[in-house]
């Protein structure tokens, strides 16, 4: 299946795409006001930005509210637009560099989204098992990146039960106090380092962060 790349770009700037789309390695959606981004942004691989669009600040809105996607921004050799994506193709296009270019930054990014996740201002280094932010960090051990990783992604408050059953995978009758101790020591480490109450969450439907 090819990748899906959602364009934002002028008139033109589309025109002169759809002119090449058989020759890419990926497929194109182009932005409109008909389109409903909740149902395109998941199954969109990255992003492709003229960047004469950015003359706009609704537009700038707009790509800065869709986050976790990689960018690649398209500029003119003369251009002197400060822009500010660090992935930048500069025009004329080479169809073979342009193929090569965001395949490479959608390998990259997905990489990067195995490797650290960005919660709450924190970044998780899954590698080097590390919670930071700006100078500061903290050692985390595979069972917590396992519970903030559940917690982040459920978006919503969930049970002892629940995530003793997708973290340690124990029966939902198991004891909970498991749970409790691993949130107690994982907020402890965090307030003593950020002084951070409330990364995660206690409410009456459960643990969220």
């Amino acid at each position: 299946m090819k990748n899906n790349i959602l364009v934002f770009g002028t008139k033109n700037f589309n025109n002169s795409l759809n002119e090449i789309k058989n020759c890419l390695n990926f497929s194109l959606t182009f932005f409109n006001e008909a389109v409903l981004l909740d149902d395109i942004i998941p199954t969109t691989n990255a992003l492709l930005i003229d960047c004469d669009v950015c003359d706009d600040p609704k537009n700038l809105i707009l790509i800065n509210s869709i986050i976790n996607k990689p960018i690649l921004l398209v500029v003119k050799p003369e251009s002197k637009k400060k822009c500010n994506h660090n992935d930048k193709i500069f025009l004329p296009l080479i169809i073979s560099d342009f193929n090569s270019r965001l395949v490479s930054l959608i390998i990259s990014d997905k990489f990067n989204q195995n490797s650290s996740i960005k919660i709450k201002g924190y970044i998780i280094d899954k590698n080097e098992k590390k919670l930071t932010i700006d100078d500061s960090s903290i050692t985390v051990t595979e069972r917590e990146i396992q519970l903030i990783e559940l917690l982040f992604n459920e978006k919503k408050p969930i049970s002892k039960k629940i995530i003793l059953k997708k973290v340690w995978k124990y029966s939902e009758d198991a004891d909970t106090h498991t749970v409790e101790t691993h949130i107690y020591r994982l907020r402890k480490k965090i307030l003593g380092e950020f002084n951070d109450e409330n990364f995660i969450i206690n409410t009456k439907l459960g643990y969220t962060i």
